[in-house]
């Protein structure tokens, strides 16, 4: 599964994207493996209050079982204007 990270979590994680192997269920539960994986994940996953995520380009709430998707993305609320 191709996971994308936006803004500051690209910074806090040090990557934009990657490919993850992953038996999560859910987004929680892929959030969950992350930030078991290392100190970077877990300060950027730290607060999912400032996080949104998008399946396959769709904005889903975090709870939302990962079925089929190819990609997750993750980035901060955005501002409208």
């Amino acid at each position: 599964m191709q996971v994308l990270y936006f803004a500051w979590l690209r910074e806090r994680i040090g990557l934009g994207r990657e490919e993850v192997e992953t038996q999560a269920a859910t987004i929680a539960d892929l959030v969950a493996e992350l930030r078991a994986r290392e100190d970077r994940y877990d300060l950027a996953f730290s607060d999912m209050a400032a996080v949104r995520c998008a399946l396959d380009q769709e904005l889903v709430p975090i709870d939302t079982p990962l079925g089929t998707a190819r990609e997750v993305a993750f980035f901060p609320p955005m501002t409208g204007g």
